[in-house]
């Protein structure tokens, strides 16, 4: 029987539903998306015969409008009605950054129903990771500056109380983000509820200077997202250039995971996922040293 011949309990096939369908009987929330862009950028060197050190950074927008005039928040916007998610966080991503063609994953839907003073919104929030030396940020018409801040995410306390049959898992998280003119800071709280095989996490902003509305709680998320993928998964490659050598590809592991690694365990680690060239580095005062591509096989291998 085709849907066409199906009639529900008041007689009507879908046609005739969705004809008669009043699309005002439940309020509808406005939906945003939120770009989460990391990059990792080379400091200046003092001496050069050094490498030099290289910062995880996020880019920021500065808010040219109410609410939070003159604060920093994640690019974004609203998604038209007429745009899928995805479409609508690609076309945020150029329109207000100037990027594109990155890489890029959904990472959470955040739905808290005070988040935004405006109204109802409902906001899905993406990470897109690029090499620093292909982009070219510029602001977006609704925005008075776009900057890469220095991240940097520490964890304060963490606590583990057993309940009766459960227990909780409790972090408090400091988040610092810097650059040349500002410091913006937050404090955010992440609890796990683990109850049997169900986990049911939580997260606070216990405090935010300069952030706007709740994007402390979404960088916290993706700093836990991308850190948990690039210890099993290839995501750190795309914050390379197509050719490096291997100490710059354990810098930017280690950078990102805030820890130092031992070469020879690196190597290993990473010994599939890279094809070695026939090209050599050739920075004045360093020593010639082998440059390597990304392997994209490295799964079938």
């Amino acid at each position: 029987m085709s849907k066409e011949q199906l009639r529900d309990k008041q007689g009507l096939t879908e046609t005739e539903f969705l004809q008669q369908y009043d699309v005002r009987v439940f309020e509808r929330p406005s939906v945003t998306v939120d770009m989460l862009i990391f990059t990792i950028v080379d400091e200046e060197k003092e001496n050069y015969r050094r490498l030099p050190e290289k910062s995880l950074k996020l880019l920021l927008i500065k808010r040219g409008g109410h609410p939070y005039l003159g604060q920093w928040a994640l690019p974004g916007g609203f998604v038209t009605k007429n745009e899928s998610v995805d479409e609508a966080a690609l076309r945020e991503l150029k329109t207000e950054t100037n990027i594109d063609e990155v890489y890029m994953e959904q990472l959470y839907t955040w739905g808290d129903v005070t988040r935004d003073p405006r109204t109802r919104v409902i906001s899905c929030s993406y990470m897109a990771l690029a090499d620093s030396i292909s982009l070219e940020v510029k602001a977006g018409d609704d925005a008075d500056d776009a900057s890469w801040f220095t991240i940097k995410y520490s964890v304060l306390e963490e606590k583990k109380t057993l309940l009766e049959k459960n227990f909780t898992f409790e972090k408090t998280v400091k988040i610092t983000l810097s650059n040349d003119k500002d410091v913006l800071e937050a404090t955010v709280k992440v609890i796990e509820n683990y109850a049997g095989k169900a986990i049911m996490t939580e997260r606070e902003v216990l405090d935010s200077k300069g952030i706007a509305f709740d994007h402390a709680k979404i960088i916290q998320y993706a700093m836990e997202r991308l850190r948990n993928k690039m210890e099993y998964t290839d995501i750190a490659f795309h914050l390379m250039p197509e050719l490096f050598t291997l100490s710059e590809l354990q810098r930017v592991y280690e950078v990102a995971l805030d820890k130092e690694m031992l070469s020879s365990a690196f190597r290993r680690k990473i010994a599939g996922l890279v094809t070695e060239t026939n090209q050599f580095t050739k920075d004045a005062g360093h020593r010639p040293a082998k440059l390597f591509r990304f392997n994209p096989h490295w799964r079938y291998s």
